[in-house]
């Protein structure tokens, strides 16, 4: 719920300079911005990819054993490697960043945001780094405070920064976006730092005072004997290793999406700034709009992960049922009412975000299938808890293969343009989702409930008549926002009724959630 609540936050700010940001540098500009993020992200991934869910299974096996020298012995060794491979690829991409931005990419007006975006290496890898030893500690509230702070941060300076170099061109406005980024992702590890700063104090306190108890370091000195370098590094990269993978083939899938997508628009007879803009588009505006219930989604995919590997362990195949039913059940519940409404009010949400209904065509071919999307990351994190990290790469890869074909296919195509790539994308998240359902259903026997998935769709198709007849017939039409408000809250009320009426969700549910499951256990 800790993190749940940080990414619903930094969801709904997100959307802000998202908003802001194609007003300032437009959607060419947001274009070069997006342009530079795919190669970006695959070093990224390389540095510290499957780090964190490293450190943290280590520190939670340290911790378990009452051992907290051990934790600050694997943090510090994690942080030597990271900032290691981190100074390393800096300095490799601020020498090759005319080569990558004039012949690896599809627009040499990146060259100015790629530079600005390299300082970001170090900083996330240390970030990185600290989360994962925080989340070993069974402790959230640092990184989601720190992830709340940068992005704040990064809003504020993006679109400043944006807003002061744009008179000198698109090219600089996206590199002063890029810069407020970096300032971001700067604040959130200081805060960080900070917290485990504060940590280690209130540590060495309780450490001073004299108590008849051994601690834990007179107690089990022969504990550290083995612990070095070297044992630390090798079951390290263990984990990290096939995490990163599966990691990569989405981060370098991404980064030839967006230099295919560019070169097979130009193919098809479609101007670079054009394209340029369509690619900013979608990257952008659409997807970000299509992932914003990723916040759940991705909750539950870290909850997922320990909770599977306890039960995994004590061969508890009955929890491991339950919470895959909790947790498929939740993405569907949560997931289709945002659905619904980007199919349903597409135009007017897309005028309202953006004051441009000419992108709406994509946001409604993409809506039915989100389900998809939003069901992928659980599924995949019970593969990794259940030890078959290799069946998600394999998956993910076939997904990522067929994506890259159809788009040089489709979007070369002057008949589909744009609109390719978009095809090409649903097909990649169907193929992937239903591939990893398959593999976890081989694996534990588990199965979707039918019924469950033939209520969600009535319920869905309910709202969305709902949610149209109020948007149609609200006296509102003079205050577009409004309109839309109002429809959308309707829509989400009858939504939520419906879904009790269903049994898709029940009291009973509701019952852990904290600060209102105390209400709602006198109805279970």
């Amino acid at each position: 719920m800790i993190l749940l609540a940080a990414g619903i936050i930094n969801r709904l700010l997100g959307f802000i300079p998202r908003i802001a940001l194609p007003r300032i540098i437009g959607p060419e500009g947001v274009g070069i911005y997006q342009l530079g993020y795919p190669f970006f992200i695959v070093l990224i991934t390389i540095i510290a990819g499957g780090i964190p869910l490293a450190i943290a299974k280590m520190v939670a096996e340290a911790e378990g054993a009452g051992n907290a020298d051990h934790s600050k012995f694997i943090l510090k060794t994690s942080l030597t490697l990271t900032v290691t491979a981190g100074v390393l690829f800096m300095v490799l991409s601020l020498m090759l960043a005319p080569w990558v931005t004039g012949v690896l990419l599809p627009d040499a007006r990146v060259y100015h945001t790629f530079v600005s975006m390299t300082p970001m290496m170090i900083i996330i890898a240390v970030s990185a780094v600290y989360r994962g030893y925080f989340q070993g500690k069974q402790n959230m509230i640092p990184s989601a405070a720190s992830s709340i702070i940068e992005t704040i941060a990064r809003i504020v300076c993006m679109l400043w920064f944006a807003y002061l170099l744009m008179p000198k061109g698109l090219a600089f406005g996206a590199a002063g976006a890029m810069l407020g980024t970096v300032v971001g992702e700067l604040l959130g590890m200081l805060v960080l730092l900070w917290q485990y700063g504060r940590q280690e104090k209130r540590r060495s306190e309780t450490a001073a005072k004299p108590s008849g108890i051994p601690t834990v370091q007179d107690a089990a000195p022969e504990a550290e004997m083995p612990l070095n370098n070297r044992n630390i590094l090798k079951r390290l990269l263990g984990i990290a290793v096939p995490v990163t993978g599966g990691k990569m083939v989405g981060s370098v899938s991404y980064l030839l999406e967006s230099i295919i997508t560019a070169r097979s628009l130009a193919i098809a007879g479609i101007a670079t700034s054009v394209a340029t803009a369509q690619y900013g588009a979608l990257q952008g505006m659409i997807i970000p709009l299509l992932l914003l219930p990723g916040a759940i989604t991705m909750s539950l995919a870290v909850a997922l992960v320990p909770s599977l590997s306890e039960a995994a362990a004590r061969n508890d195949r009955a929890t491991i049922h339950k919470r895959m039913n909790q947790a498929v059940r939740l993405t569907f519940v949560a997931g289709a009412p945002f659905a619904v409404i980007m199919y349903v009010l597409a135009e007017p949400l897309c005028l309202l975000m953006y004051d441009n209904t000419e992108i709406s065509g994509m946001l409604k071919i993409m809506a039915p299938f989100a389900l998809f999307i939003y069901v992928q990351a659980p599924l995949q994190a019970a593969l990794q808890a259940l030890d078959r990290p290799g069946r998600a790469l394999m998956n993910t890869l076939f997904g990522a293969s067929v994506k890259l074909g159809l788009i040089l296919y489709l979007s070369s195509n002057p008949a589909f343009g744009i609109k390719g790539a978009v095809i090409a994308i649903i097909v990649n998240s169907m193929a992937v989702t239903l591939l990893h359902g398959f593999s976890v259903s081989r694996l534990i026997g588990y199965r979707v409930k039918f019924m469950d998935l033939v209520k969600t769709a009535a319920v869905m198709i309910i709202m969305g008549a709902g949610l149209l007849f109020g948007y149609r017939h609200l006296p509102f039409a003079a205050i577009p926002w409004l309109q839309f408000v109002l429809a959308a809250a309707g829509g989400t009320l009858l939504y939520l009724v419906i879904i009790f009426m269903a049994k898709l969700v029940t009291p009973r549910d509701l019952v852990r959630v904290p600060l209102i499951g105390k209400w709602f256990s006198r109805f279970s």
